[in-house]
């Protein structure tokens, strides 16, 4: 019984005992300690404790009270240091947060399992692929020959159209980025096809059913059991509504948005230690490319995004000069976040046009391609609201040469001061003004702390000259350029900004089946210098002026008295100007950390030589019989001084975590 009750309070003995090393440690150390790090410190304290005593007490009877606690104390600060000590060291060797604690793995045990079986199905396919090499962390120069990097981008084709609809559409995406990509690679990443096996109908009546809260027979007069087209993310069945409106029904894939999730996990926990370990990563800010390219496949997802897009879109190409191009008008009653029904475009996709492009004749063809040229600087420049993926599979074309724009999943989106740059580099390049288009560009991209500005407007002579020079048919060669000299210059650019070069670059292929005589840089150079023009009109300058004096009106009215009390100080000696040093709190912050490191430092060292010279002074007042004054205050110092090193150790070991 006796046993049984030492046992009982015994452990909430232990659990305080914890609790309050924890507390110790975290105050002294100025760390936090998660549960598991705190129990281990706390088990290594009471284990190293009683061998100890032992050891400086052998006879606790035989000692008086006074140096039996003396003693005792100085064990406890004497174990508790070394339990310190290596937790200093755990800290620096695996900083807390960087292993997930038994709570977490617990909670997240499913998608730890789940992400393990796809990073093993993963890596097997880039074995298979011959990509296993790469994985190894170490740098290979067998690349650097334009013949190995075209077997290398076939080969990460080939796994990425293996791998699923999320590596699909992450290939896509680097096929437009020429600034962060070989050529070859965007160019065989290019010819990745978003294409699946379709579902079948009792999954699509299955879907429908749950969107709509109906059967499909309430709410479709008639609708096509074989889809017109299946992709990795949805599939398209043509129907017919009760009134004889035909529409197409856009259906997601069951299950599709858990497999998008659990890849773009992946491909974030990838692109996070891409980030940590590599200088390349940190430059090119591959965290905030995952998280972009994660944002608009989740747009993708969602079908009332593209509902929404194709509403503003309407209105854009409503008010856009000359006819000849629209979008499909949605059904917003039938459609969720899983079912988009629209209005059916009549049309044939441009890849399969050639016998329609043939009956419209080459004046036709030309007037469409310009009308399709126009309508895109028109979303991008006057807007703001622009399609980003113009490929010939999104583009229909009429008997008639009218287009329909398909697939608006995801737009791109531009402020109206990136409009404004753009058009001033548009004009720049109809006036062969290097120093307006290099400032143009300045204000396009985000702009580094230091940058040769006469390097870049050399640069971007040359390639005015180059590829706006009367007469050049370089085409989209011109924005892989422009990318290019950008990447040269080390200048980030913004993901909108990007989506802009992109979508011109995809627009040239675009305009080449319609017309394969189309100039698409004499077709931006006419837009930039007919924007010019139009900025030049006396309406236009008479509505500029007064925006500009509205905004200035507040600042001229307050202007005079300013000036009075600057001319009246000025006047009587009393005009000081006031510096506030440090006024950012990050500054403050900063600076107090290095006084507080500094001097933590120097009185760790003080407080150390102070204990070695009590510690090795002879003599001295006696506090008990075998213990001397000296040697507790040397002693005392000691574990102070061990205290502060200790700090110090820690705030300079631990990886930065601002």
């Amino acid at each position: 019984m006796q046993t049984l009750l030492e046992g009982v309070l015994l452990v909430p003995t232990v659990v305080v005992m914890v609790l309050v090393f924890g507390a110790v440690i975290r105050r002294l150390l100025g760390v936090r300690l998660g549960p598991v790090r705190t129990v281990l410190a706390a088990t290594l304290a009471l284990l190293l404790a009683p061998p100890l005593l032992t050891a400086l007490v052998p006879d606790p009877e035989a000692a008086d009270l006074t140096t039996a606690l003396l003693l005792s104390v100085l064990g406890v600060c004497s174990v508790s240091l070394a339990a310190m000590a290596v937790v200093v060291v755990a800290e620096v060797v695996v900083p807390e947060g960087s292993v997930p604690g038994p709570i977490e793995l617990w909670r997240t045990w499913r998608v730890r399992v789940s992400r393990g079986r796809r990073y093993a199905q993963i890596l097997r396919i880039a074995v298979r692929h011959g990509l296993g090499r790469f994985l190894r962390g170490r740098r290979h120069t067998g690349v650097g020959s334009s013949v190995a990097r075209q077997g290398l981008a076939r080969s990460l084709r080939r796994a990425l159209d293996e791998g699923g609809v999320t590596f699909v559409k992450l290939g896509q995406q680097l096929s437009t980025r020429r600034d962060l990509v070989p050529r070859e690679f965007a160019d065989e990443l290019a010819g990745l096809q978003d294409r699946a096996a379709p579902i079948t109908w009792d999954e699509v009546r299955t879907v429908l059913a749950t969107e709509l809260g109906r059967p499909v027979e309430d709410v479709f007069a008639w609708m096509d059991p074989k889809p017109l087209a299946a992709a990795s993310v949805a599939q398209v069945h043509a129907a017919r509504l009760f009134d004889g409106t035909d529409v197409v029904v856009k259906v997601q894939r069951p299950g599709i948005a858990a497999v998008v999730e659990r890849d773009l996990d992946i491909v974030r926990h990838l692109t996070r230690i891409l980030e940590l370990r590599t200088s390349w990563g940190r430059s090119l800010g591959l965290g905030g490319l995952a998280e972009g390219f994660a944002d608009a496949l989740r747009e993708e997802l969602d079908f009332t995004t593209e509902l929404d897009n194709l509403v503003a879109m309407a209105a854009v190409l409503a008010a856009a000069p000359g006819d000849g191009v629209r979008v499909p008008a949605p059904h917003v009653h039938l459609s969720t976040r899983r079912v988009l029904v629209m209005e059916r475009l009549t049309g044939t996709p441009l890849g399969a046009a050639g016998p329609v492009l043939a009956g419209l004749g080459p004046v036709r063809r030309s007037a469409v391609a310009a009308a399709l040229l126009t309508t895109v600087f028109h979303q991008v420049l006057d807007h703001g609201m622009f399609h980003v993926d113009l490929h010939p599979g999104n583009v229909l074309v009429d008997a008639d040469g009218s287009l329909g724009l398909l697939d608006l999943g995801s737009v791109g989106r531009l402020d109206s001061t990136t409009r404004r740059a753009f058009g001033r580099l548009l004009g720049a390049l109809d006036s062969a003004d290097s120093l307006t288009a290099s400032d143009a560009l300045l204000e396009l991209v985000d702009r580094p702390a230091e940058i040769d500005e006469r390097a870049l407007e050399r640069a971007v002579g040359v390639l005015i000259v180059r590829y706006a020079a009367p007469g050049a048919t370089a085409g989209a060669a011109a924005f892989t350029a422009l990318f290019r000299l950008v990447t040269a210059h080390r200048l980030p650019i913004p993901a909108q900004v990007a989506a802009v070069f992109r979508t011109f670059a995809t627009l040239e292929g675009t305009l080449a089946i319609i017309d394969p005589d189309f100039d698409l840089v004499a077709g931006a150079r006419r837009a930039g210098r007919s924007r010019v023009t139009a900025s030049l009109a006396p309406q236009r300058l008479r509505r500029t002026a007064e925006e500009e004096l509205s905004a200035l009106l507040p600042m001229l009215r307050r202007l005079p008295r300013r000036v009075d009390r600057i001319a009246d100080a000025v006047e009587h000696g009393r005009l000081t100007v006031h510096v506030r040093l440090l006024a950012d709190s990050r500054d403050r912050r900063v600076v107090t950390g290095l006084v507080h490191l500094t001097l933590s430092a120097v009185l760790g060292g003080v407080a150390g030589l102070m204990a070695v010279l009590f510690l090795g002074m002879p003599g001295g007042p006696q506090v008990t019989e075998s213990v001397r004054l000296f040697a507790v205050f040397g002693y005392g110092l000691l574990v102070v001084a061990v205290v502060l090193v200790l700090r110090v150790l820690v705030v300079i070991l631990r990886p930065d975590r601002s």
